[in-house]
């Protein structure tokens, strides 16, 4: 359980997993992201996951039902990183805090490579 929200009614309890398929999902709609990535850990390299399991290249952390964010990502050629990079930490927090209503305090984006 990463987070939960108490309602009038009960209690609201949300898993990293679910999570993390929000910002995946959310991190893919922005234009110039090629794919997450993940690292292989025989290998040690960065490999790129486009559509089948997203919530690989993200890592959450909850402190008092904040929630702290680091993504991985691999971006296309010749786009500017710093726009895009701002572009996914606007949408991810305004989709996870308005599906989940948990509060994200940061967001990290790293840049993990850069595709043709």
């Amino acid at each position: 359980m990463i987070g939960s929200i108490v309602g009038e009614n009960g209690y609201i309890d949300y898993s990293e997993e679910v999570v993390a398929n929000i910002v995946g999902l959310s991190t893919m709609e922005c234009y110039g992201v090629v794919g997450m990535a993940s690292k292989n850990a025989k290998d040690g390299f960065w490999e790129l996951i486009k559509g089948e399991n997203l919530s690989r290249g993200v890592k959450i952390r909850s402190k008092d039902n904040e929630l702290m964010i680091e993504l991985y990502i691999i971006l296309e050629y010749g786009t500017k990183i710093s726009v895009i990079a701002n572009n996914i930490i606007q949408r991810i927090k305004y989709n996870v805090e308005n599906y989940t209503g948990l509060k994200v305090s940061t967001i990290t984006v790293n840049v993990q490579g850069v595709r043709v």
